[in-house]
């Protein structure tokens, strides 16, 4: 089966940089999308980025210009690297992989995502 584990998380100061990276292990059948959410307390799990099978993304508009998905599929390594961090970019942060349908493309649908990592913490501090 699929595991991920989330790792580079920390504290930074606004206008830092942090490099998010998700492990994956196993072997099941996917359509090789990934992605990351965030949550912070008392609020709803928002996606951030997702990465499709042959390299298309997709960003929330609030990171934008300043987060960047990308993949290493030879070492199944997902990361984000996340320049210019603000305040209001402190949450959890988790990687999801493998929306479980016959397609190459990600679709903009978080409970499609069958796997899900531990998370990391992200605080940035103003």
């Amino acid at each position: 089966q699929v595991q991920l584990v989330e790792s580079g998380g920390g504290s930074v100061q606004a206008g830092g940089s942090l490099r998010l990276s998700c492990a994956a292990s196993g072997y099941t059948r996917s359509n090789g999308c990934m992605g990351w959410f965030r949550q912070a307390p008392g609020k709803e799990r928002e996606g951030v980025a997702y990465i499709d099978s042959v390299g298309g993304t997709l960003y929330a508009d609030s990171v934008k210009g300043r987060f960047t998905i990308s993949k290493d599929n030879a070492k199944k390594i997902l990361y984000l690297q996340m320049n210019s961090l603000k305040p209001e970019d402190t949450d959890m942060y988790y990687c999801a992989a493998d929306q479980g349908i016959e397609s190459m493309y990600c679709y903009n649908v978080p409970t499609l995502f069958r796997f899900w990592g531990q998370g990391t913490q992200v605080t940035v501090s103003s």
